[in-house]
């Protein structure tokens, strides 16, 4: 069985551009990085972790890899605040009852240093994350709507990872 670690934002919920679409209506400075952060340490991020949100059947989609038993799925999700991160956790276990690992990061700590991530995979929608797991070894494969690889492998559904056999140096066969 792979480890298969599965971002959130902009994986499983398309709460990215909500977020965005709030940070800009409230006025604060997107320049200023302080005010950004306030801004996420102080969102009600319950009004976007909901099923609205999903992402190209992203929760049937995981149901599908978790039960090929080709892979050991968890999450790993960065956070900008303890109440998000308690947000993000309801949400998934209320999909996956106690049958998941996740793990929460503060945003300002990569997320090769949460797990063991050599010959692991990481979907993330984020290249700067992918671009880190390779470096320390992973398997870095890129979610994007439209497909834009970025010099990854990419899907736009997570299902499409049952297609892909991968050997010992993260190939696809």
């Amino acid at each position: 069985m792979k480890r298969l670690y599965i971002d959130f934002d902009g994986v499983v919920l398309d709460t990215i551009p909500v977020l965005y679409a709030a940070l800009e209506a409230s006025g604060a400075d997107t320049s200023e990085e302080k005010e950004v952060a306030r801004f996420f340490s102080t969102y009600d991020f319950s009004m976007i972790v909901n099923d609205d949100n999903i992402l190209n059947d992203s929760i049937n989609c995981i149901h599908k890899l978790i039960d090929s038993k080709k892979f050991e799925v968890s999450f790993l999700t960065h956070i900008n605040s303890f109440e998000e991160g308690l947000c993000k956790i309801k949400y998934l276990k209320s999909k996956f009852e106690n049958n998941i690992t996740i793990i929460i990061t503060p945003k300002e700590i990569s997320k090769t240093k949460m797990v063991h991530c050599e010959g692991a995979i990481l979907v993330d929608d984020y290249s700067g994350n992918l671009t880190e797991w390779e470096e320390a070894g992973g398997i870095g494969v890129r979610f994007s709507k439209e497909l834009e690889s970025k010099g990854f492998l990419v899907v736009n559904r997570l299902d499409e990872l049952l297609n892909m056999n991968f050997d010992e140096e993260g190939e696809v066969l």
